[in-house]
């Protein structure tokens, strides 16, 4: 028992180290793809199998897919499109890890590791952590069999076994429950193949296993994103109601289903993964030309009104030709970008404070919502008239959509720099000096209170305010100086902490002081229109 546990805990890790390694190497590319690949729901559907045979887990999937269809870019349908080939996908990864390839195992893990070692990049560090995962799966496989066979022998678990293939339900249930707590349902199918390879359960059992591996994960995704929008727990649900609806359609018929597949079939192994891939590949059959009506039914489940907590909101088409509504809305959907990107800087902040990943890990979906709201802004405005604007209203467009670009930007800076640097000090363990804490967290301090003043700026355009946002660049050039003056003093006095975390601490520093250009930039055209912005810094003279 003790063997089997640790093979499974082995496997868990190995398709975390796939997943993660997967996802610092090409996981913003990843993203954009996924993301773009909607425009039809077969080309959906591919790119979610894909996608999950990348990742080797259709739980990042479906986060990443909810994600995006929170934030508005793709429909409902599409979505669950993705979904669907993701199923399929996790249960073709089965079929390749039930190959017998495990003399590739040792192989791989020294590739990995060893490619891991001496790699410098980060692409390339997730890429080596990926193979170093495969190769811990692939071993983790062959321990499973060892640990398996003995226990055909085992007379508590064959009445164990007994009791559950005599009530499938039961099974189904149990399986389903592990699988949510492993947060994989490859995990117990796998377990399920090698426990029917060693004859510990009947095919009838295993393929019990099987649908409640399916049903179990797909509880994790819900549970991710309940805090979502509607639109994005339209996905997660809707998925689940599928696999649902599935079980219970399969599970009267299980022992003419083992019966079939035990003829074409002639290893357990293959009876296993053979019924997952059957289980995945016929409900994407029968539900892919169903997905407008399961679209329907989810809007029931989750009606309009809720929906509207992601997206646009004050973009009205019907406004575009009255110019200083429509700019109006433009400005407030601008004032929500702020908001979200001010969200942003408070978690990265709490996270960096309290060693906490979790909080770290919601960032990305945050920047995707900016990067939505800010293509939604600059596409609306696009659509307005430009010989029915006069000239204050055309400032007024170029001011709005120059603001939310600078804001889609400091998006960036946060999601792909300070939290990789959040995320390196809590892998890492580091912790700042006493003094170094306070300096940044100071620094962090005056950029959230730049960012409330450029909101107040973008409102009332307010001369004074503008000049007090770009006189604050003095004092944030100031800060960062000064800090960084503080923290090469206390590598002179050989402070460990300092010196753990000397490339954090000025890299941070350096993206603070980014994030307050793109900030101010606001300002810049209404003390330009005033005639009091200087050209440039540098003195004329002789």
């Amino acid at each position: 028992m003790l063997d089997l546990i640790g093979a499974v805990a082995l496997l868990l890790w190995g398709l975390r180290l796939v997943k993660t390694g997967v996802i610092r190497s090409f996981g913003i590319n990843l993203r954009r793809w996924i993301g773009s690949g909607t425009r039809n729901r077969l080309l959906a559907f591919g790119v979610g199998l894909l996608a999950t045979l990348a990742l080797q887990s259709s739980t990042a999937t479906a986060l990443l897919t909810a994600s995006f269809a929170g934030s508005g870019f793709m429909s409902s349908m599409m979505a669950q499109a993705i979904m669907l080939g993701a199923n399929v996908g996790t249960s073709f990864v089965a079929r390749l890890l039930a190959f017998d390839v495990h003399f590739l195992a040792p192989l791989m893990i020294a590739v990995g590791g060893g490619a891991f070692s001496f790699s410098h990049s980060k692409s390339a560090k997730g890429l080596s952590r990926a193979i170093l995962g495969l190769g811990l799966m692939l071993l983790s496989l062959r321990l499973l069999g060892q640990a398996t066979e003995p226990m055909q022998h085992s007379l508590v678990l064959a009445a164990l076994m007994a009791s559950l293939d005599a009530v499938p339900v039961l099974a189904v249930l149990v399986a389903a429950v592990i699988a949510f707590a492993a947060s994989s349902s490859l995990a117990i199918v796998l377990l399920a193949m090698s426990l029917t390879a060693s004859g510990t359960v009947t095919p009838s059992l295993g393929i019990a296993l099987v649908l409640g591996a399916n049903l179990g994960g797909a509880i994790p995704p819900v549970l991710g994103t309940l805090n979502y929008g509607a639109l994005a727990r339209r996905v997660t649900i809707g998925n689940m109601l599928v696999r649902l609806i599935g079980c219970v359609v399969i599970l009267p018929f299980i022992e003419t289903t083992a019966r079939l597949l035990s003829d074409i079939s002639h290893e357990p192994t293959a009876l296993i993964v053979d019924a997952h891939i059957a289980f995945n590949v016929l409900l994407a059959l029968i539900i892919l030309p169903a997905l407008r009506p399961l679209s329907a039914l989810m809007l029931r489940v989750l009606p309009e009104a809720i929906e509207n907590e992601g997206g646009p909101r004050h973009l009205d088409l019907d406004s575009l030709d009255k110019p200083a509504i429509a700019l109006a809305g433009a400005a407030r959907e601008t004032l929500r970008i702020g908001d979200c990107v001010t969200e942003m800087l408070k978690t990265n902040l709490e996270a960096l404070r309290k060693n906490d990943a979790g909080r770290s890990s919601g960032i990305a979906a945050m920047d995707d919502e900016v990067d939505g709201l800010n293509s939604a802004v600059k596409l609306y405005l696009s659509k307005l008239n430009s010989s029915a604007l006069d000239e204050r209203e055309e400032h007024r467009s170029n001011e709005i959509i120059s603001y939310a670009t600078n804001l889609e930007h400091v998006g960036d800076i946060v999601d792909r720099n300070l939290r990789d640097l959040v995320d390196k000090k809590i892998r890492n363990q580091l912790s700042f000096s006493a003094d170094g804490a306070s300096e940044i967290e100071e620094l962090y301090r005056v950029t959230l209170e730049n960012l409330r003043l450029a909101q107040s700026i973008l409102v009332s355009g307010d001369e004074q305010l503008a000049r007090q946002l770009v006189e604050s660049k003095i004092d944030i050039r100031n800060l960062e100086e000064r800090s960084a003056a503080n923290h090469r003093a206390r590598l002179r006095d050989g402070m460990i902490d300092s010196m753990q975390t000397s490339s954090l601490h000025l890299d941070i520093l350096r993206d603070l002081k980014r994030i307050n250009a793109h900030i101010a930039a606001i300002a810049y055209p209404i003390l330009q229109r005033q005639g009091v912005l200087r050209e440039s810094r540098i003195k004329t003279g002789k």
